[in-house]
């Protein structure tokens, strides 16, 4: 249940990519497909809906150039974000704690 809503409010924020004010988001976005090498946050389909068209975020290319994600989804990452993240998060859940302890530790 919690990964149906977070996977609603995630796909929400597609929506936001590449808009004024969203520099964060659309950074995030960027490197995380480029990193995981994966698009969208079910699968590149979820970006149809944010450009209505058949295009994804150069990000999600393959081999990134300018405008490779206007070409055919045969040169895009398949994996979805939302359970490749998911699965990193939990094969790296202890280093991300002990890595969150000690920042905090670090700002007291």
């Amino acid at each position: 249940q919690i990964d149906k809503y977070a996977q609603r409010d995630l796909k929400k924020g597609l929506h936001l990519y590449g808009t004024d004010g969203n520099i964060g988001l659309t950074n995030a976005w960027s490197i995380i497909q480029t990193d995981f090498r994966c698009c969208g946050v079910s699968n590149y389909t979820d970006w149809f809906e944010v450009y209505n068209t058949t295009r994804v975020p150069d990000s999600c290319c393959l081999e990134f150039s300018e405008n490779c994600g206007l070409h055919s989804p045969g040169t895009w990452w398949k994996a979805p974000c939302y359970e490749t993240v998911k699965i990193w998060l939990q094969e790296n859940l202890l280093a991300v704690g002990i890595f969150g302890l000690c920042t905090a530790l670090v700002q007291v």
